[in-house]
């Protein structure tokens, strides 16, 4: 059996020292807060929403959710997004996605200020993320991956790492960040040729396809280590989630691997607090980067 990397551990780590952070900018008279931006009210953005809410009042971070129609109008939530963007009292700011396809969503991203960007919503974000530009914030997800790596004492440097999924949300920036540890990094797709035992050859794996259970034995080695970032509903058990690496299958080959749920999704909230924190720092002059 596996050794299972559980995110609970490494959300704990985070959480003692940012309550340390959240504290000594409170003693100055700061308290960082995370802005939210709802269109609508998807089921699954009021379950993150609640996580949030939960995560930042455990930290001491002020927390505000700004709710829109679902009808709202290009012209108007333009608008709105630019006083969210604007307003000092906000440090970090996400908004839910997908928006309503009447939306010019990649428009709206581009009003979110890249100072206040902490889960890499604007094309701006993510060109200093792919430039190796430490001022802009990642992805929550693809950063909780590496944080949870590094938690466990995972070797990068030098390691074949092998990426399933090419997004601009996880894959393509999850990359990136382990391009910035030394990692040999190769991102493969539903295209790649012989696409299972190319993911074989990999000291890590991290599985990012949307797929659920799309990872079977037949895409594993002994010793290897997975990051299953997959949260799908489980077609076998509805109203469950299930990760895109079929755990039964895997679990007696490879060495290590993150559960779902309890791994990465639970290591990803902590982030966003963080980046937020990060964030209240650099526009109050105390820190660089």
């Amino acid at each position: 059996m596996a050794e299972q990397l559980k995110g609970k551990a490494v959300a704990d780590f985070m959480k003692t020292e940012l309550i340390k952070r959240v504290e000594a900018l409170k003693t100055g008279g700061i308290t960082p807060k995370l802005g939210i931006i709802r269109v609508g009210a998807r089921p699954d953005d009021l379950f993150y929403e609640k996580g949030i809410r939960k995560t930042c009042s455990s930290l001491g971070l002020d927390f505000q959710v700004f709710p829109y129609p679902e009808d709202i109008s290009q012209v108007a939530l333009e608008r709105a997004v630019r006083e969210v963007g604007n307003n000092n009292d906000i440090n970090g700011l996400l908004m839910f996605a997908p928006l309503p396809k009447n939306l010019d969503e990649q428009k709206i991203r581009s009003l979110i200020p890249l100072e206040k960007d902490v889960d890499c919503m604007n094309l701006g974000s993510a060109g200093k993320v792919f430039a190796d530009d430490v001022t802009g914030f990642p992805p929550c997800t693809p950063t909780a991956c590496l944080d949870l790596l590094k938690f466990y004492d995972i070797p990068l440097q030098g390691k074949k790492v092998i990426v399933l999924g090419r997004s601009l949300i996880v894959g393509k920036p999850v990359a990136m960040l382990l391009l910035r540890e030394h990692a040999t990094v190769t991102i493969c797709h539903s295209r790649t040729v012989e696409l299972a035992a190319v993911c074989a050859e990999a000291d890590i794996l991290v599985a990012a396809v949307g797929r659920a259970r799309m990872v079977d034995a037949a895409y594993v080695k002994s010793g290897q280590t997975i990051i299953d970032v997959g949260i799908n509903e489980d077609p076998d058990h509805p109203g469950t989630y299930c990760g895109d690496v079929d755990f039964a299958s895997v679990d007696p080959i490879v060495a290590k691997i993150t559960p779902v749920p309890g791994g990465v999704g639970s290591v990803t909230t902590v982030v966003l607090c963080k980046q937020t924190v990060i964030a209240c720092e650099m526009q109050n002059g105390l820190r660089q980067s």
